[in-house]
């Protein structure tokens, strides 16, 4: 009888059922093992205590403290990844990657967060160059910056080593947090790599090599348990957690907090890219291109009477103002003779000489320049002599051309977008012994009209395709160089960092001794000289 009881339990089960069941328990327990054996010796530790973050901050003895943290959940304010994916669509790829990421990023949401990661390396990452990628250097630290918490980084920079522990790319993260904040390992995924282009795959980063003696004292820092699964947190014996709502009532790091100060950066896009701002960035790019392209034309074809009062009304802001002084001041050349004026100015964006004619109403103004594209020479509404970097020369020309006309240089060599002047070329102080200081500022909301790497032609353009885009400028009073006899006078170097000091005086802009090499070197990997007018 209990034979056939068992006969008659066992019937309804099929072959086809019996092997089903038996596939379910094998992957269960195979899937992904290394993790789950991991998981379950971490979790099942009686050494390991859970605290809340707030208590961490209290603590005395984190100089003597490894701290591991997981940069996603427990160093950034937002959990969103979005914006840095899309940054890394638009600038490293192209427009319409970004369009095509945005459309399928509501999808995206719809998926566990394991997949929505890796769907989204897949779609911003694949057929991109792995030597021209310098995103994760020149563009995307900007934006981690202003996205990182002042009470969370305040505890970092308190202990004796610091892990960055993420699972974004290491190419998007790694110089973000070792330049920028200088944290001393970062623990990222790597990106597969076929043919030099990344295939938008990634794979575990190999272990670091790290003392274990400094281990010992290791603290953990994240803001969820699935963290842990990271063998670097295995070595905790103290884990803080941090919450949703406690990160969203973090400070935003103060600029003057960054270890080392944001001077140069790169890209098109100067907002953070939200989900709704990229989606009205797009809708804004049809009417945005027509109007820049009314503007160019409204710049080019119209006298200054008429075109400055249009340009209001289109939406540029311009104002200029001038000591009562200038207009009646003279300058002499070394011989007696009267000669042109010499405008010196900082440099923010190709269009800077354009502002100094207006203030000036002059329809002869020169512009000299150390690099200019073919387009951006054609289509300006004053002339533009190109230098050759060679000095003798340079200013041979730079006399010639004062000569004949009034003369405004941008002795920086290059534009620089964050409120710093980079070291002043001391070539104008030989030219005249009377400069005339002009002050420059834009002001913009959406794109940046200057850029390391992109299409310098399309400078101007993407400057006009603002909103509301601005422009400042203020005549400073005259500088002299020497006594006109070209003895007894301040150095040329003495003369430019003067000239240098007023103009930052007036914007409150930081003097530094930077250069035009030191930007490109940073932000392209080249020295920036422009050849054959091809950028």
């Amino acid at each position: 009888m209990q034979e056939e009881r068992i006969m008659a339990l066992m019937k309804p089960l099929s072959v086809q059922k019996l092997s089903l069941l038996f596939s379910i328990l094998i992957l269960k327990h195979f899937r992904n093992p290394k993790r789950s054996t991991h998981q379950d010796k971490f979790y099942t530790s009686d050494s390991v205590e859970y605290h809340k973050f707030q208590v961490l901050g209290h603590r005395q003895d984190l100089e003597d403290k490894f701290l591991i943290f997981n940069v996603e959940t427990s160093l950034l304010r937002s959990s969103s990844l979005f914006p840095y994916f899309l940054l890394v669509a638009f600038e490293a790829g192209s427009p319409i990657r970004a369009f095509i990421f945005l459309i399928l990023y509501p999808f995206i949401t719809l998926c566990r967060d394991s997949l929505a990661l890796k769907l989204m390396v897949m779609i911003c990452f694949v057929g991109l160059s792995k030597e021209r990628f310098r995103e994760g250097r020149a563009v995307l630290p900007k934006f981690f910056l202003e996205n990182v918490g002042r009470e969370s980084f305040e505890v970092l920079r308190r202990g004796k080593k610091t892990v960055g522990v993420s699972n974004l790319p290491q190419v998007m993260v790694e110089s973000f947090l070792r330049d920028h904040l200088d944290i001393d390992y970062v623990v990222g995924k790597d990106l597969k790599v076929f043919c030099g282009y990344f295939v938008g795959l990634m794979e575990e980063k190999g272990e670091l090599v790290v003392p274990d003696n400094v281990l010992c004292n290791a603290v953990g820092i994240s803001g969820c348990k699935k963290d842990f699964g990271c063998p670097w947190f295995a070595h905790c014996k103290e884990i803080y957690l941090v919450n949703e709502q406690e990160r969203r009532n973090w400070h935003q790091l103060p600029r003057n907090s960054y270890p080392k100060p944001l001077i140069f950066h790169d890209g098109r896009l100067a907002f953070r890219p939200s989900f709704l701002a990229a989606l009205a960035m797009f809708m804004w790019l049809p009417l945005g291109f027509t109007l820049g392209i009314i503007r160019i034309l409204v710049a080019l074809t119209l006298p200054f009477e008429i075109a400055v009062p249009l340009m209001h009304f289109i939406g540029i802001k311009i104002r200029v103002s001038k000591p009562n002084t200038l207009s009646t001041s003279s300058s002499n050349r070394k011989d007696g003779k009267a000669k042109r004026r010499l405008y010196v100015c900082n440099h923010k964006t190709l269009l800077d000489p354009i502002l100094v004619s207006y203030g000036t109403r002059s329809t002869t103004l020169t512009a000299v320049t150390y690099s200019l594209s073919r387009m951006s020479e054609i289509i300006s509404p004053i002339k533009t002599v190109r230098l050759t970097r060679h000095r003798d020369q340079d200013a041979e020309l730079m006399h010639k051309l004062l000569s004949q006309n009034d003369l405004v240089v941008c002795p920086e060599g290059t534009t620089c977008r964050e409120p710093y002047l980079l070291r002043f070329s001391p070539l104008f102080s030989e030219i005249s012994n009377e400069v005339f200081p002009v002050a420059v500022n834009c002001h913009i909301s959406m794109f940046y009209g200057t850029t390391a790497r992109g299409l310098k032609f399309l400078d101007p353009l993407f400057f006009l395709m603002n909103p509301w885009p601005g422009y400042s400028g203020r005549f400073l009073g005259v500088v002299r160089c020497g006594d006109g006899d070209g003895d007894g006078g301040d150095s040329r170097f003495e003369v430019a960092d003067l000239v240098q000091s007023e103009i930052g005086k007036v914007l409150g802009f930081t003097c530094t001794k930077l250069t035009r090499k030191d930007k490109y070197l940073i932000l392209a990997g080249n020295d920036g000289v422009v050849r054959d007018g091809s950028r």
